[in-house]
């Protein structure tokens, strides 16, 4: 009876298990660019510096040592290794001139080479579900020292006292703080992020994040959610989402094609227009135009009238990728009216189902993913209701595809052109990105500046 029940309570839980619709893979590039500017703009070194020189009242005395100074610290060198299910080894070298009056009176300065290393755990945040990296065992070690004192034991014990006594408390701290700032560049990252007025997007992690000897990896179950609060699912086939082969150290975003699907949904309603005027432009398509493919409507409209179409979308966008092509398809309906003067309400001429594929252009502009759209095809068309008659629906094709291409394509891109939101983090640059479209996702090639 237990093993049913066991059972029973795996498949829920299976079922519930969010499955990642982005992938984020951070390798040594940009974990190097992160540290290396957290420490410029800290300017650490300098602020523990200053702090030895100035110390408080009440502060602890190293014996043998008075009116120490700290300076001329050397711009800092660091290096980065990834530790498999830790997170990184940092290794800071650098150095700098310690002063001040010694136990024999005279001023002593001592030119002191060290490492600073420590190993930046990376976990969850358990209050707001971000990343954080926590420092664990930071050592100094001295590469090299040189001082103006005499060489004899006692001075070589003393040298090496005050430095195992100033250097941990001086620079072990600068390691925590320099992890502060990127840190801090982690804090927007579960933010829900909008899209337009329609909706909004939020990268949830599915799981705490993993470090590899390449690179770290961070999974995504994004909630894409619109105004009315209801969340829209993710759609899952079965296949696992994985990085293309061969890039195993290159930093990486991975977008589902489940995923923007997901996200286009908010602008579904946005993509039901009514066509006329306005959106046409100077095409001057009328039941004139319209009879060269129908003779049915010459025989009803003598003159000529303007045409509206109604355009409605039945189903969310549903977005499709094969190597190298992305495809948007639109599943809706196409109502054609007769516009007729005096106030009158445009007669409806006939009702189609149609299918759209629109070939997706990605680019990414202002840190947000852009897609821009060419009318691929009419993959289908069947006539639902008529008021002219019966007719051949095929022989509008061309017709169609290119009232459509002139006139819905374009407010499509004005609806695509408020972008999609990409993860927060760690400052990173997404304009720089090398784009890439692969079997169902978009792949994002992160550099840096």
């Amino acid at each position: 009876m237990l093993w049913i029940l066991c059972l029973v309570l795996c498949g829920l839980l299976a079922g519930t298990r969010a499955d990642p619709g982005a992938l984020l893979r951070l390798g040594m590039d940009i974990m190097n660019h992160e540290v290396q500017s957290a420490m410029e703009e800290s300017h650490i070194l300098e602020k523990m510096a200053a702090e030895a020189s100035n110390p408080q009242p009440g502060g602890k005395a190293i014996k043998g040592l008075s009116n120490m100074k700290v300076k001329d610290v050397l711009e800092p060198v660091i290096t980065l290794s990834f530790v498999p299910g830790v997170g990184i080894f940092q290794c800071v070298s650098t150095g700098m001139t310690i002063t001040g009056k010694s136990f024999t009176g005279g001023n002593m300065e001592i030119n002191v080479v060290l490492n600073i290393t420590a190993t930046d755990r990376l976990l969850q945040d358990e209050e707001t579900g971000t990343p954080m990296f926590r420092s664990e065992g930071c050592e100094v070690i001295l590469v090299s020292v040189k001082t103006n004192l005499p060489n004899n034991k006692a001075i070589s014990k003393f040298v090496d006292s005050t430095l195992r006594k100033v250097l941990p408390g001086l620079m072990c701290p600068a390691i925590d703080a320099v992890l502060v700032y990127v840190n801090k560049k982690w804090t927007n990252l579960t933010d829900a992020m909008p899209v337009d007025q329609m909706g909004t997007v939020k990268y949830a992690l599915t799981a705490s994040p993993a470090t590899t000897a390449s690179h770290i990896q961070v999974d995504f179950s994004p909630v894409v959610q619109l105004q009315e609060s209801q969340v829209i699912q993710l759609a899952t086939d079965g296949s696992a989402l994985e990085f293309p082969e061969g890039s195993a150290k290159d930093s990486q975003l991975l977008l589902s094609a489940s995923f923007l699907t997901a996200e286009l949904a908010l602008l579904q309603k946005s993509l039901e227009v009514n066509l006329r005027d306005r959106r046409v432009g100077k095409l001057s398509h009328t039941t004139r135009t319209l009879a060269g493919f129908i003779p049915e409507v010459a025989k009803t409209y003598h003159k000529p009238k303007p045409l509206l179409i109604k355009v409605k979308i039945n189903k969310p966008p549903k977005v499709t990728m094969k190597a190298g092509k992305s495809l948007m398809h639109l599943h809706g309906s196409l109502e054609m009216f007769a516009v007729r003067r005096h106030g009158k309400h445009p007669k409806s001429l006939f009702l189609l189902e149609t299918h759209l594929g629109l070939e997706i252009h990605y680019s990414v502009h202002e840190n947000r993913l852009q897609m821009a759209t060419s009318l691929d095809s009419l993959l289908s068309l069947s006539r639902v209701s008529s008021s002219i008659g019966n007719f051949n629906e095929t022989a509008l094709t061309g017709f169609i595809t290119d009232y459509l291409q002139k006139a819905y394509i374009p407010v499509v891109n004005d609806v695509l052109h408020v972008g999609l939101p990409l993860p927060d983090l760690l400052a990173i640059n997404y304009n720089l990105a090398e784009l890439d479209i692969v079997e169902d996702a978009l792949v994002l090639g992160l550099k840096m500046e």
